[in-house]
């Protein structure tokens, strides 16, 4: 089992820095950020960009994996993109995880609306993911990429130097819905899912695990052996706050696992909701429960 850590990008450089080294210094696998221009109900409020957040991140650190959590073709195109993957990739010497979701939830669609796009349908939204993620594979592992298709064209785009990491950067795909997991069984070395239902903590689970089974299946529809693909769970999706308490972390952390996932990943506390916490809580967690939970 892999633990990682979601750190928004709400603060200064300088207040947001010693998080990113403390995550790994307190052992944390993989530290991530949100790609979008805003988020939730923190959208009136301080906010900067994910990938020089990450990009200096990258600079504080030697160990940790760093990643997008997620981006979507709301507001990016999969060329440039590809270039700032590059980049990063090389910066980081190969730490990088590309996490990539459709932009169907509220953050997606805020990003939209900010910049003018026209409002499409759940199916129309899910065919450009389908074709972003497809074009953004072909720029990371094919130089002189060319593609002509409904949402994108690219005329011969160069991708030297290349990733770091061969063939390209990972891929770990958000997913609920059968058509995102379908794309997620395809290209994605991770899916990563915030779980369904939620009225409770169990109703959650409950979601959690029909999700796993389901995407059990996309991965035997394309012939990808299970475990081969890590699979990532949003622990703070569910109504309960993972680190609210050692004992609620543990015990989320092992049922993770006993449902098959590989890699659990929760929020730095903050203040005020959301994930209201305390960093006392997060020193104890790693002090006492990570390791553990990494023997799973």
């Amino acid at each position: 089992m892999r633990v990682g850590i979601v750190i928004l990008t709400e603060d200064r450089w300088w207040s947001g820095e010693p998080k990113w080294r403390q995550a790994e210094e307190l052992g944390f696998d993989h530290a991530w950020t949100y790609d979008h221009l805003a988020w939730r109900n923190l959208a009136d409020g301080p906010w900067l960009s994910a990938i020089p957040t990450l990009t200096a991140a990258a600079t504080v650190t030697s160990r940790i994996a760093l990643g997008t959590l997620v981006t979507a073709p709301s507001y990016r195109h999969p060329v440039p993109f590809m270039r700032d993957l590059i980049t990063l990739d090389d910066i980081s010497d190969g730490r990088l995880i590309a996490g990539l979701g459709s932009g169907m939830a509220s953050g997606g669609l805020r990003d939209r609306a900010t910049i003018g796009e026209p409002e499409r349908g759940k199916a129309e939204l899910a065919a450009q993911f389908e074709e972003f993620v497809e074009v953004l594979d072909g720029l990371l592992t094919t130089d002189k990429f060319d593609h002509r298709g409904r949402f994108y064209t690219v005329n011969g785009a160069r991708n030297l130097p290349g990733s770091v990491q061969r063939p390209r950067v990972p891929f770990a795909i958000a997913a609920n819905g059968p058509r995102s997991q379908a794309v997620a069984a395809r290209f994605g070395q991770g899916w990563i899912t915030t779980g369904k239902g939620g009225d409770d903590q169990e109703s959650w689970w409950r979601g959690v695990a029909q999700l796993s089974e389901q995407f059990t299946w996309a991965l035997d529809a394309h012939d990808r052996d299970p475990g081969s693909v890590a699979r990532y769970l949003m622990l703070d999706s569910g109504p309960t706050y993972a680190l609210s308490s050692v004992e609620t972390f543990t015990e989320a952390a092992n049922r993770a696992r006993r449902l098959g996932f590989t890699d659990v990943i929760v929020h730095w506390p903050r203040a005020n909701e959301p994930y209201a916490g305390s960093e006392a809580v997060l020193e104890r967690v790693a002090d006492e429960a990570l390791a553990e939970v990494k023997r799973l």
